[in-house]
């Protein structure tokens, strides 16, 4: 696997015979190797030409849109080369037949809602008395299996996030005064933080989509909708507590990123850019993570468990094997 090419400069990216190069508005050139690129990341000002779409979409690398507040603008996703009609009538049969849809969504929600209690018994064993919210993160995870309707789950999923989120307050060691999750816009730091985390697995997320034969705009848990790729939604939940929430704990107990790495007049909506570079190349770190996983027997890193999520998906609904989202063990 190759790695993200982050753009933070204003600036030109163009082809060069067969490579990419980028040029900043101050005539600065940096030629990038397409080879070693997965995906592109553009935080900037950005032009190109066809010449350069066109090659990029020679090798599949999507690109992901980021405005100046760092929120999500969008991603430039490559024709597919990989998707199988077969498995689409399968993804279509499993989003309209609305049980297997409930089967697919209750296993995503079970694993984010997993994923959540491990975080929260973690910080528990380490000092941070979060015992009562893992107590209620418990009891309401224990009544997915029994949801009937897509509003019931997500339902229980905001309750789940309720308490998790009040919980870090005690987690952060920093004064945070943490409520409530607000997304448009965030209206502080801790909010305007997740919203650039989570956006980055999502994009993540979407770019191990594309190396798949899975049909990126056919979701389960979150209805498909225009001009989004809700699929990678869903595995994103799965996902959020391990890379995103832990990172962001991180960043925030290590004092990484304080108040100071916001722009205050904007109400902290915006990130400072080497703030910004820094939650990057942080997550990249992370990204590069590998586990020894179960059943493949062999160190797996935590990009490619964002691909494999999807390819168990794959199995569930070509009949292979019962879909199970991924857990924590440790």
């Amino acid at each position: 696997m190759g790695q993200s090419f982050y753009v933070y400069n204003n600036g030109d990216l163009k082809r060069k015979d067969n490579t990419l190069q980028f040029t900043s508005l101050d005539g600065e050139r940096k030629d990038i190797p397409i080879e070693r690129i997965d995906d592109i990341y553009v935080m900037s000002e950005m032009t190109f030409n066809t010449a350069f779409i066109n090659f990029i979409s020679q090798y599949g690398i999507p690109i992901h849109f980021f405005n100046y507040y760092n929120f999500y603008t969008g991603s430039f996703y490559p024709k597919e080369k990989l998707l199988a009609g077969q498995l689409l009538v399968k993804q279509v049969e499993h989003y309209t037949d609305y049980e297997k849809r409930m089967e697919i969504a209750r296993k995503f929600i079970e694993a984010a809602a997993d994923n959540i209690y491990r975080n929260l018994r973690y910080y528990n064993g380490r000092g941070k008395n979060v015992s009562c919210d893992m107590s209620e993160v418990n009891d309401l995870r224990k009544k997915i299996p029994g949801t009937s309707s897509i509003q019931e789950l997500m339902g229980i999923e905001g309750n789940i996030r309720k308490h998790y989120y009040a919980a870090w307050n005690i987690i952060i060691d920093q004064e945070i005064h943490f409520e409530k999750r607000v997304m448009h816009p965030p209206d502080n730091m801790i909010n305007s933080l997740i919203s650039f985390v989570n956006s980055l697995i999502y994009s993540k997320v979407l770019s191990e989509v594309y190396h798949t034969q899975m049909n990126p705009t056919i979701s389960y848990l979150h209805e498909p909708g225009v001009r989004r790729f809700s699929l990678c939604l869903d595995i994103a939940e799965v996902f959020k507590p391990l890379i995103g929430d832990r990172l962001i704990f991180s960043l925030l107990n290590r004092k990484q990123i304080t108040e100071d790495s916001f722009t205050k007049e904007l109400n902290f909506l915006h990130l400072k850019q080497e703030s910004s570079k820094l939650i990057a190349r942080e997550l990249e770190e992370r990204m590069k993570k590998t586990i020894m996983h179960k059943e493949l027997g062999k160190q797996v890193s935590y990009q490619y468990l964002m691909r494999l999520e999807v390819y168990k998906l794959i199995k569930h609904l070509i009949g292979e094997k019962e879909y199970e989202g991924f857990k924590i063990w440790w």
